[in-house]
């Protein structure tokens, strides 16, 4: 598969879609407390996107039976959501992609509920700081996994482990496409990253070991020691000048 380079047309629809999605993770945040249940959560995302005349573009990809990933502390990605009721100390991962006039963003972040213990919150702190490491790097003229190295120096300097076995990809025109782009490796290998490109950037960091497996649903992937994950992603434009971030509001 191609990387695609995307239109001017092209980026300002995913720039429309990243605004909504980064708006339902706004519009979420107030109602993260002890109590409310993952479908919740879920249900009150998924209105939102609708009302926008905007679609949750996970619902029935590939299977997956729900709008939004919602992932609760020893889940890295891909929770389903359900009756589970958060609880003060939990860390919640929500993952969600907008689609809209056919253009997809692809954006994630993870809330903690109430007060968390100290190596908690570090750990959701180091993960969004490896994003931004991420985005930094992904400049025209560099190559993909220089964005890899870059998240794995930051996360591995704090003491914390890369998920290797799930990766970032290009996005926009659908919601994978190439480049995949890992959380690990040398850098200066990989594609060339040129104008054009809009990539979804994710670490995925575990406090403990970098295993994972996935449950019998087929898609819950859990920590192997059933420690903490943080995942945070935002949909990012490669500039001549410098990366655009797409999913802001």
């Amino acid at each position: 598969m191609s990387i695609f380079i995307k239109s001017e047309k092209e980026i300002a629809g995913i720039r429309k879609a990243g605004e909504i999605l980064a708006l339902s993770l706004e519009r979420i945040e107030p109602y993260l407390r002890e109590g409310i249940t993952t479908k919740e959560i879920s249900d009150i995302i998924e209105d939102f996107i609708r009302s926008h005349n905007a679609r949750p573009v996970f619902k029935g990809y590939r299977g997956f039976p729900a709008p939004v990933c919602i992932s609760v502390n020893e889940v890295v990605v891909h929770g389903i959501p359900d009756n589970r009721r958060l609880k003060e100390g939990d860390i919640v991962g929500i993952d969600i992609g907008v689609e809209k006039n056919g253009f997809i963003a692809d954006a994630a972040r993870t809330f903690g509920i109430g007060e968390l213990k100290p190596e908690v919150r570090r750990l959701l702190e180091v993960t969004e700081k490896a994003l931004y490491r991420g985005i930094e790097a992904a400049k025209e003229g560099n190559r993909v996994s220089d964005i890899s190295h870059a998240i794995q120096s930051c996360v591995e300097s704090a003491g914390f482990s890369i998920v290797e076995e799930l990766t970032g990809h290009g996005v926009g025109l659908r919601l994978h496409e190439e480049p995949m782009i890992p959380n690990f490796g040398p850098p200066h290998r990989g594609a060339r990253l040129v104008s054009g490109m809009t990539l979804a950037i994710e670490p995925m960091v575990n406090m403990g070991g970098k295993e994972v497996k996935t449950l019998k649903d087929g898609w819950t992937v859990v920590t192997r020691d059933g420690l903490p994950s943080a995942h945070f992603e935002h949909t990012v434009l490669v500039d001549k000048d410098s990366p655009v971030i797409l999913t802001r509001s």
